[in-house]
């Protein structure tokens, strides 16, 4: 696995300096199936390591610029009635992608935030009483400002629950800014790079994933942190 993954790494890294244990991190997470968020300052680089990810895997990508007017039906999705047939006629959401950037999640409403819960857990939503399911694989980005940021909404636990892992990038290190600074655009240069791996690879790795054995000893040291912790 480490010698498929190295190429998407080192690829990823040379898009987003001084990040690599970030980097490193949030294709742990997508290996384990789960959901990631991103709490940073605005300009570090957040959505573009989404977007790397996205594009280096070769998922289709849709972004969500999370506003205050956001409502639910602009993520899930609608029925519009055409005159042409005098049926109603189901209209996706940007949700029916394989990988969501929910950009600014805490700028929206609790009730726009709501519309994520049912497709982050079961990985399928319901639509005015119909389930449909998700692409495969379907990955959760989002990111969020600093609580003390004017316009924000604190992510409720429930939602919080949903995400697998909680990054913080930070600025690069004085050689990566400089190195960012004197090259080309990052968005430019991430297209010229060609997709590492398929969607279809990416779900064998992680099958990989989900049989790695975990000891007894490790169980018995995350169950006593998590009873100890405040």
């Amino acid at each position: 696995m480490h010698r498929t993954l190295a190429p998407l790494l080192d690829a990823a890294n040379s898009i987003l300096l001084g990040h690599r244990a970030q980097v490193r991190l949030a294709v742990c997470c997508l290996l384990a199936r789960g959901h990631l968020l991103i709490e940073d300052l605005p300009g570090v680089g957040k959505t573009l390591l989404a977007h790397a990810l996205a594009h280096l895997l070769g998922l289709d990508y849709q972004r969500i610029q999370f506003t205050s007017d956001l409502l639910p039906a602009d993520i899930l999705g609608a029925s519009i009635y055409e005159t042409a047939t005098g049926a109603f006629r189901f209209q996706s959401g940007p949700i029916f992608h394989q990988l969501i950037l929910a950009d600014e999640i805490n700028r929206a409403t609790p009730r726009a935030q709501s519309a994520l819960l049912e497709a982050k857990e079961e990985r399928h939503v319901t639509v005015e009483g119909r389930t449909r399911r998700l692409p495969e694989p379907f990955f959760v980005i989002a990111t969020q400002n600093p609580q003390h940021q004017v316009g924000t909404f604190p992510l409720p636990e429930s939602q919080l629950d949903r995400f697998l892992m909680r990054l913080e990038l930070g600025y690069p290190d004085p050689l990566s800014e400089r190195a960012l600074l004197a090259g080309a655009d990052r968005h430019l240069m991430l297209q010229q790079l060609a997709p590492c791996l398929a969607p279809d690879a990416f779900l064998v790795l992680q099958a990989e994933a989900s049989r790695v054995h975990v000891a007894d000893a490790l169980l018995d040291y995350l169950q006593a942190w998590i009873t100890c912790k405040p």
